[in-house]
Parts: structure tokens; C-alpha cells; sequence
């Protein structure tokens, strides 16, 4: 059962940071590991997790937005209780191209109580973070271990100034398979001003490990402040954002992804999909 968990929390994820995330304490540069949710010690006589990740999308904005395009290249290397995870991502939005480079390690304390960190810089561009941290501990409950909540904090410096502090709460319960459901909210507050903001999301996983995992997320709420240009931002507003992802394995090893997802503020809406290729080790 441990891959299934691994393998759905992936696509989760997956979909739970798409191509053309936001900026802010959820957005562009977003580095949460991906593969937080099995610890090492779940997986004794497993192969250690090493896996290399190619991705591509495209965005279409509303209103004279434009049109955004992304290239990203993840990598994991899961040695002893680590798990370390790079990304390095290009990224060309509201007419100005920009780089992200994060890092993360997540790491298994026991049987029970596990904890990730990961920290990113971007390359000044307007979008991106000047750089961001992340801490998240989790921990497992139930006989079975399949119920995992999650307690997070965050720091996002914005190259224009303006800063994100947020605090996470997550859930995941994981069903014999086919079905993974999980849920989540963040309170963010956002400098200057103070504003107070609130997300949430839900998700649902159905499919099997190395066959075919699809999910579903939608997520709603407000955000603190939005850049659309080095000198505009949107403040205090509300969101909503839709999204569907689909792994499918060719093999043991090797597969890909497919993503669709749908996003609205008050300033333009946003659609898009993305594709990518992935290759265990």
C-alpha cells in the first residue's frame, strides 16, 4: 500500500502546483516536495526513490494578458531517511521570462512523525520569489497509518517588496485502492497592509500504481496580492481554480502526464494543460 500512497500523493501534488501556479505564498516557485507523504521507513525493502521528472505547458489568459509558457525538470534522490528533491523551471509570463531554482528534503524522524523542508530563489523576475521558505511536519494516525495530517509554515519575499506568512493545515486518507481523498487550508497574511487571506482545496486520486492515477482538485478563497506587472498587483481578491491530471505508466519505470486546469481572479481567467515525462531509477 505504501507505493499507492507514494505514487497518488505525486499526482496530488501534481495537480495541487500546476504549470502556471500564482505568485505569492502559493504560487510561482511553489516548493513543497512532492514526494512528502512516504516516509522512508514506510517503504523497508523498497528501492530508494530516485526519479527524474520533464514537464512542459502552456497557459491562455483573458484581457490582454497575454499568453504564459513553462519548462520544468524535477529530480529525486531518496537516500537512508532523506528525500531530496530538485527543480529548475523556466518560466515566461506577462511578457517577461524568468528562472526558479528550489531544493527540499524531506525527512523520517520514526514510524509515526515525519518533516519536510525546502527553500527557493527566483531570478528577479516580477512572478517569481526573491526567495521562499517552507516547513511542513506531518504525522500518521489510525492502525493502518493511512490517515496523515500535516502542519505547515511558510515565508514568501517578493522581488517588489511585499511579503507572504502563512500557516497550513492538511489531510490525507488513503482508501485501499483505487481512491485517495484530501483536503486542505492556509491562512496567509500579506505585507504591507496586513491582509488576512484564506484558501482552501479538496482532491480526490482514483487509479492504481503503475497503471493509470487520475486526479481531481478544485481549490477557492482569497489571495493577499497578485502581480500582474513589475509595478501592478492585485490585492485582496478572490480566486478559484480547477484542475485535472492524468499519469499513466508504459511500463515499471517509465510513463506520462497529462494536466488540464482552469483558474479565475477578477482580472482575467486562465486555462491551460501541460505534459511531461517521467522515469524512475
Amino acid at each position: 500500500m505504501s507505493r499507492v500512497i507514494f505514487i497518488g500523493l505525486l499526482s496530488i501534488l501534481s495537480v495541487a502546483l500546476p504549470v502556471a501556479a500564482q505568485t505569492g505564498a502559493s504560487g510561482s516557485g511553489s516548493v513543497q516536495p512532492v514526494y512528502i507523504l512516504v516516509p522512508q521507513s514506510e517503504r523497508t525493502g523498497a528501492e530508494p526513490m530516485r526519479n527524474l521528472e520533464l514537464s512542459t505547458g502552456a497557459q491562455r489568459l483573458t484581457n490582454g494578458f497575454g499568453n504564459w509558457t513553462d519548462l520544468t525538470l524535477k529530480g529525486t534522490y531518496g537516500v537512508e531517511k532523506h528525500v531530496l528533491q530538485g527543480e529548475l523551471s523556466a518560466h515566461k509570463r506577462f511578457g517577461e521570462n524568468g528562472v526558479f531554482l528550489g531544493l527540499s528534503d524531506t525527512y523520517t524522524f520514526n514510524d509515526d512523525w515525519y518533516g519536510s523542508l525546502a527553500v527557493g530563489v527566483g531570478d528577479g523576475a516580477f512572478y517569481l520569489p526573491r526567495y521562499r521558505v517552507d516547513g511542513t511536519i506531518y504525522r500518521k494516525f489510525l492502525p493502518n497509518r493511512n490517515l496523515v495530517g500535516s502542519v505547515g509554515l511558510g515565508y514568501y519575499k517578493a522581488p517588489g517588496g511585499n511579503s507572504d506568512q502563512s500557516v497550513s493545515l492538511g489531510a490525507a486518507y488513503y482508501f485501499e485502492a483505487p481512491w485517495i481523498v484530501e483536503g486542505g487550508v492556509r491562512l496567509n497574511r500579506s505585507n504591507p497592509g496586513s491582509v488576512d487571506t484564506q484558501q482552501q482545496f479538496v482532491a480526490v486520486t482514483y487509479g492504481r500504481n503503475k497503471q493509470d492515477l487520475v486526479t481531481a482538485r478544485y481549490g477557492w478563497g482569497t489571495e493577499g496580492y497578485l502581480a500582474t506587472a513589475a509595478n501592478s498587483q492585485l490585492v485582496n481578491f478572490k480566486s478559484h481554480e480547477t484542475s485535472i491530471t492524468w499519469r499513466h505508466w508504459f511500463n515499471q519505470r517509465t510513463g506520462v502526464l497529462v494536466g488540464a486546469n482552469r483558474y479565475t481572479n477578477p482580472l482575467y481567467r486562465r486555462s491551460g494543460a501541460n505534459v511531461g515525462i517521467f522515469h524512475d531509477f
